[in-house]
């Protein structure tokens, strides 16, 4: 199994070479098995920004505990949660799955109406945190084309999202900072680079009931 070598052979980069760039064609494929990414109902209900600007990446790494990986990656990845989940939301999905699925809209509309009653469910404080852990999907996989890839990566959660979303402009967008991705090809002298991997046993992990 291919993806089992390649989950084996990743782990957090924490020093990246900044001299190694990684190709357009790659990021493509990474791009496209993070679009793929499941979520619930298919809302997808988040937004990922590509930071390629310099002087961004300057600010963002004094906010994010001054990490390397913030300059030194080949690309940065901040992945974005909406605070909000509207109708308007709701409506724009059934118009593309009607579109893309080739299903008249009168056909979809019972199950509109389920997806908004469930929306309704879900209190002004339960919404960002169902938002956020959608962005966690997505990330896995990121994290996995990026082994299947053969390119480091590195999750970070130590930064500071309300200064990232002052930074970024995400609340006037309706959205707040998840989670921080930096990915390239780590230097030589990374010292996680030859550290074995530490996870629980599969009998420690899995249980049977």
């Amino acid at each position: 199994m291919q993806l089992l070598e390649s989950l084996n052979w990743r782990y957090a980069t924490k020093k990246f070479d900044n001299s190694k760039k990684i190709k357009d064609e790659d990021i493509k494929r990474i791009e496209e098995a993070i679009r793929l990414s499941a979520s619930s109902y298919g809302f997808q209900p988040y937004t990922i920004l590509r930071i390629e600007n310099p002087q961004v990446c300057k600010q963002l790494q004094s906010i994010s505990w001054n990490q390397s990986q913030i300059l030194d990656a080949s690309h940065l990845y901040v992945f974005c949660n909406y605070l909000e989940f509207t109708e308007e939301m709701i409506e724009e999905y059934v118009q593309r799955k009607s579109n893309m699925q080739n299903i008249p809209l009168d056909k979809l509309d019972g199950y509109k109406q389920f997806m908004k009653g469930k929306l309704k469910e879900k209190s002004k404080d339960e919404i960002p945190h169902w938002t956020a852990k959608q962005t966690y999907i997505a990330l896995g996989n990121m994290l996995a084309a990026c082994g299947e890839l053969k390119i480091d990566s590195c999750p970070i959660e130590g930064f500071e999202p309300q200064e990232y979303d002052k930074v970024l402009g995400l609340n006037e967008k309706g959205l707040t900072a998840t989670v921080v991705v930096a990915i390239g090809y780590h230097a030589e002298d990374d010292h996680n680079y030859n550290m074995k991997k530490v996870r629980k046993s599969i009998n420690t992990l899995f249980k049977t009931i």
